[in-house]
């Protein structure tokens, strides 16, 4: 269309230009030309603008997005005593009403080009389903890179956390100074003389501005005291997770794989028990994996779920002087020694050293690292040979 203004523009000029100059007879000639020669390029400028848009252009890198929206899913309804008096809805005990509570919120996408199965990510501890959108940098997240990939993604805030604060319990949220604290614990480098320190060849996305960003992306928990996240509700949550499971495949006729992050893992072993529509785990960097003797090890394997897990770097060759180095080497082994009991038992279960697959430079936020493409190929290949 701009084309087209263009040169009706142009050629308007022209057609002044030529009453401007000329003179009797032959200024309606040439002012009659100058419009035949107007319509002309006005209709060539048409059919090339048509031939334009309509011509394939390849790919352009654009999203087309089917299906988007949002709902809760799982959760309880709490019922006060009494009767609730319309004539006096401010009374302070609440006599008589409900409060919905203790669900998870869901956000999800579904691409137009849908070939794979829907995924379900369940972020981990002092996160929201943010971390799985995009990364400190502003780079494209996991839930964008599935959906170029093939699939529905299904983003969970848990229970008291994000967008499903409302809990049954009464938490405390925490205004003590604690992000030092958990950049440690996340295996990004040593933070000293006020600066954060990556560790060596490290994939974390270290300027200032991001650094902000990561920073802000914590969450607090509405339902929880402690600052470490020792009174997390596992249970709820693993409920909430499966019912979104099952939301998921009301609406798709699919069953889901289930991606979990950290504090997440939890849930995810633990959701097993109460869903028959998972049909893979992906735990990363999960805070542990159940024993073999475990209810929610016997859900998984009677399930026979196909899981894997992924772990970044320095854990093998982390600082010694830091406690988060021997916590995740523990956390790590639980999860072979997972592999070793499932697999024993007919079970598929993988443990990924990312190291030892030439990937190396990666903290416990693998999927918002420099590099969230490359590992993101490497699960998406895990999901094609694994999971039906």
């Amino acid at each position: 269309m701009k084309k087209k203004k263009l040169m009706c523009f142009l050629m308007a000029g022209t057609v002044t230009m030529a009453l401007l100059t000329g003179c009797g007879n032959s200024t309606q000639a040439n002012a009659a030309a100058s419009r035949s020669e107007t319509a002309e390029a006005t209709e060539e400028a048409q059919t090339t603008e048509s031939e334009t848009e309509s011509e394939p252009t390849g790919d352009t890198g654009v999203l087309v997005i089917a299906e988007q929206g949002l709902f809760s899913a799982g959760g309880i309804t709490v019922t006060s005593d009494g009767t609730f008096d319309p004539g006096n809805q401010w009374e302070e005990t609440g006599a008589g009403q409900t409060a919905h509570v203790d669900h998870a919120n869901v956000f999800y996408q579904i691409p137009a080009e849908e070939t794979g199965l829907p995924m379900v990510f369940l972020h981990g501890y002092g996160q929201s389903r943010m971390g799985w959108m995009t990364t400190p940098d502003g780079r494209e997240g996991w839930s964008e890179m599935f959906l170029r990939k093939g699939h529905g993604v299904f983003l969970i805030d848990e229970p008291r956390r994000g967008e499903a604060g409302a809990t049954s319990v009464s938490g405390e949220i925490s205004t003590k100074t604690l992000d030092q604290r958990w950049y440690t614990q996340f295996r990004i480098g040593r933070w000293e003389n006020g600066q954060s320190v990556v560790n060596e060849g490290s994939q974390f996305p270290n300027d200032e501005k991001s650094v902000d960003q990561f920073f802000r992306q914590m969450t607090p928990d509405t339902g929880m005291t402690s600052d470490m996240g020792a009174d997390f509700d596992n249970e709820t949550v693993a409920k909430a997770v499966a019912a979104t499971i099952d939301e998921v495949y009301e609406r798709t006729g699919k069953d889901s794989i289930l991606v979990t992050h950290s504090q997440g893992g939890g849930p995810g072993w633990t959701a097993a028990n109460y869903t028959d529509h998972i049909a893979a785990i992906i735990a990363i960097e999960p805070g542990g994996a159940p024993s073999a003797d475990a209810d929610d090890f016997k859900a998984v394997a009677e399930k026979n779920i196909p899981v894997t897990m992924y772990f970044g770097d320095y854990i093998d060759n982390g600082d010694e002087t830091i406690q988060a180095t021997g916590m995740w080497q523990m956390m790590r082994q639980a999860c072979y020694d997972f592999a070793e009991a499932y697999n024993a038992q007919g079970g598929n279960c993988t443990v990924v050293d990312l190291p030892k697959e030439g990937i190396t430079g990666n903290d416990h936020f693998m999927f918002q690292d420099l590099n969230n493409d490359v590992i993101a190929d490497h699960i998406e290949n895990w999901i094609q040979e694994n999971v039906n």
